[in-house]
């Protein structure tokens, strides 16, 4: 046995009862036993060995194509009160759900292996880190697991031989049945299940199950926040350090920004950007009185389709070795991996991602896709040629500032500042995005996202933002700023504006020097936007006056989106906090 703890005995035992394997093997996180499973999975077909000498380390895997993304109309959050999970989650009472899983999962794993796997979220040893336990009859699950969470028997170290504090995830793929599948949270009791899912978003219950569903409702509880956020330092050439935390919704750009590549005009002088992570952060008061950030994820699990070298250099860099894809097409002449978007050549002896053998530019050419358009890797975050200093710090890093941005292609300009703590709080929670032809139904319709956790909150977002406002009030002088960018705003052409990419860079470094107290900045209606000789153009074939356009501010725009936001606001009724309906009054009259 792995572990002394009898909460975690007498759980697995339990599971044992309940889901009765022919086997049970508990996860040390040795490289003996991976690579037994690795083989194991091998000669079963469930993976495929890639090629040993381009991709050393590297294994392949498909879901069956009725399972291929985050399902959010399975996804339950099921506290005991329906308002306590409010209107933004899908709510059922705990006691109807387990009534309705519990003979679901009742000799789901008769000739099956169950493997118990400890994890940590975070760094072994910090204050701010997380056990979980998951048990899964998946060796997919496991290898990813692996490779995104501290695993294995350190957890147990971890977690001591007494605490109740772990997260309980119970899996099986069952007969992967989408009209059966349900990804549900218990916050109150501290547990995730998981049932008729093999793909990782719906499997991986340490990812966003745990890491935000579970973990922002305990935050909430014990003082900290755990958020949708990218976290990034930025060096300057004296060496000194400074971290800020992003939230985007999806395809926004937010892992291109967690491993941003400055631009030659800043990386001539030295300066260098470092990823300590690309889409989850835990944030608490440090004993300094400021706000400090861990990822508890230990590695990246990307979207494949868009990431090539001119896109994202740093996670296609972190996918050469140990790392396993999903869904992507395989080259047959070389068992190496390609998707839409890596290059332009598709592979002429292809296997599609559904695993049919075609021939590629003609398939492609009769409008199919080889990749799976949500394919993935999941990659070490010690593959990054970025990856910080600070990855594996227990202390975390201390937060400069917070940004929050979305995809709109008129009413937000390129970055502004908000006038405090609580404003900023207001400003995060009328994020939104534009729908893009991407995204199924109509273009151009505003979706908020507060914070971009609409699909991640584990309870009632008024509740939610409540709680930003507590630990505004908890962090005083030493609360990061807060800010507002936004990359997409387009010309009457639809083109956009601004370059983007390594560009961003030129907007971070106006906003450190805001928390440095070293720029100026202009007080607008919405915030304060920094003047436009003092975004760094150099090198770029755009000028002041492009700048004074994307930092245009539109108050007839903004009046027609303070409309959508008093409804969206509505949706909260007596959970909104009166907070949020000054801030949107305040922003009426600075518009009248």
């Amino acid at each position: 046995m792995l572990t002394n703890n009898k909460n975690v005995l007498q759980w697995v035992d339990e599971m044992i009862a309940l889901c009765k394997p022919d086997k049970v093997v508990w996860l040390d996180g040795s490289e003996e036993q991976l690579n037994a499973l690795r083989e194991e999975a091998i000669s079963t077909g469930e993976m495929i060995k890639l090629n040993e000498e381009k991709l050393p380390g590297c294994l392949y895997h498909r879901t069956l194509p009725n399972d291929v993304a985050r399902v959010e109309d399975r996804t339950f959050i099921c506290s005991e009160k329906e308002e306590d999970a409010g209107p933004t989650n899908n709510w059922k009472d705990p006691k109807e759900m387990h009534a309705l899983l519990t003979p679901m999962y009742d000799g789901v794993m008769k000739g099956r292996t169950m493997y118990v796997i400890p994890y940590s979220m975070g760094p072994i040893g910090s204050k701010m880190s997380k056990v979980g336990v998951e048990v899964t009859d998946s060796i997919y699950v496991v290898l990813n697991m692996d490779i995104m969470t501290r695993m294995g028997k350190q957890a147990f170290v971890q977690l001591g031989d007494t605490s109740n504090d772990f997260v309980r995830g119970l899996h099986s793929k069952a007969d992967v049945d989408p009209e059966k599948r349900y990804i549900v949270h218990f916050p109150e009791e501290n547990s995730i299940c998981s049932i008729n899912s093999a793909y990782g978003g719906n499997v991986l219950l340490g990812k966003k199950c745990f890491a935000l569903r579970i973990a922002s409702y305990q935050g909430k509880n014990e003082g900290w926040m755990a958020e949708h956020m990218l976290i990034l330092g930025i060096e300057n050439p004296q060496g000194e350090v400074k971290y800020i935390c992003a939230a985007f919704p999806s395809a926004c750009g937010k892992t291109n920004l967690a491993m941003l590549i400055p631009p030659e005009v800043y990386a001539k002088k030295g300066y260098k950007v470092w990823t300590v992570g690309d889409d989850i952060a835990w944030l608490r008061q440090g004993d300094d009185g400021r706000l400090w950030a861990i990822n508890p994820e230990n590695g990246f699990f990307g979207v494949a389709p868009g990431t090539n070298v001119k896109s994202n250099p740093n996670a296609l860099h972190s996918t050469e070795k140990n790392t396993i894809f999903t869904n992507v097409a395989i080259n047959n002449d070389d068992n190496t991996v390609w998707w839409e978007g890596l290059d332009k050549n598709p592979p002429v002896n292809a296997t599609e991602w559904k695993g049919a053998k075609v021939n590629g530019p003609e398939y492609i050419a009769d409008g199919n896709k080889l990749a799976h358009p949500n394919s993935r890797f999941t990659a070490p975050a010690k593959n990054c040629p970025c990856i910080s200093p600070e990855f594996d710090n227990p202390k975390g890093v201390p937060i400069s500032a917070i940004v929050f941005g979305g995809r709109r292609a008129k009413t937000a300009p390129l970055v502004y500042q908000s006038f405090d703590w609580n404003h900023g709080v207001f400003v995060g929670s009328i994020m939104a995005s534009e729908t893009t032809a991407a995204a199924a139904g109509a273009v151009g319709v505003v979706r908020r996202d507060p914070m971009a956790m609409l699909p991640f909150c584990g309870y009632n977002m008024g509740d939610y933002w409540a709680h930003w406002l507590e630990m505004g009030e908890k962090l005083g002088d030493k609360a990061p700023k807060i800010f507002n960018v936004n990359w997409f705003r387009t010309d009457d052409e639809g083109h956009f504006i601004w370059p983007g990419f390594g560009d961003n860079m030129r907007v971070l470094m106006w906003i450190l020097s805001r928390c440095e107290g070293k720029a100026d900045a202009v007080e607008t209606a919405i915030g304060y936007e920094p003047k436009p000789e003092d975004i760094n153009i150099e090198g770029l074939d755009i000028t002041v006056d492009t700048i004074k356009d994307l930092l245009s501010v539109d108050k007839d725009l903004w009046k027609e989106d303070a409309q959508g936001i008093e409804e969206f606001y509505a949706k909260f009724g007596s959970k909104l906090p009166a907070e949020m309906r000054k801030q949107l009054d305040a922003l009426k009259e600075r518009l009248a």
